[in-house]
């Protein structure tokens, strides 16, 4: 399993401008390392959905790369959205999952099959573009800038390992991230659009 604030590292090293959407418990790490914050954009608390709110970001903005560091959990809640995905054929979409095989946030039950499930196999098999496995950061490191210069769909499913949270909700310390309507404004603003 790889430390996600190592994978982190390694990706901020090839990201350029692209819009990235950080999910789940590994995801919140990503503001830590993050050098262009106005094109990160925060869709927490849509756990399940907030792929197909991805999917929807690529599609709308064809020239811009987007890059979604997904969480297990939240896909399996979804696994439909891959289907999807492959048939919209977003070519500038990077889904990376970040497997930790529990539910971190909510303290560390174990995702269903965890062990066993080859999430770029079904990603693959639903049709993206190119799918891989990672549990190891030097083959991250040796593959990723050839990865994020491929046509899209491209799945990465990545074994991290687990941060998990076991303080009740109201005693955690919250690491600060922006909120979704404030990450959204610095987004269409960095990109010249408008919502009027």
């Amino acid at each position: 399993m790889i430390d996600v604030n190592d994978l982190f590292e390694v990706f901020q090293q090839q990201r350029g401008d692209a819009v990235v959407i950080p999910m789940g418990t590994s995801g919140r790490r990503w503001y830590e390392h993050s050098t262009n914050k106005n094109r990160d954009l925060n869709l927490g608390g849509a756990m399940g959905h907030a792929t197909s709110a991805a999917l929807g970001v690529a599609l709308s903005l064809p020239d811009e790369k987007v890059v979604m560091f997904d969480a297990e959990g939240a896909l399996l809640m979804n696994l439909g959205i891959l289907a999807t995905i492959a048939g919209k054929e977003p070519k500038n979409f990077y889904h990376f999952v970040l497997d930790n095989e529990c539910y971190a946030t909510t303290g560390g039950q174990p995702v269903p099959n965890a062990k066993n499930i080859n999430y770029a196999g079904i990603a693959k098999e639903a049709g993206y573009a190119a799918a891989y496995s990672f549990d190891n950061l030097d083959d991250i490191v040796e593959n990723l800038e050839e990865i994020l210069h491929q046509t899209g769909p491209v799945f990465v499913a990545v074994k991290v390992t687990p941060m998990i949270e076991n303080e009740p909700i109201g005693r955690r310390k919250r690491m600060p991230v922006p909120t979704r309507a404030a990450s959204v404004k610095a987004l269409q603003e960095d990109l010249g659009v408008s919502n009027d």
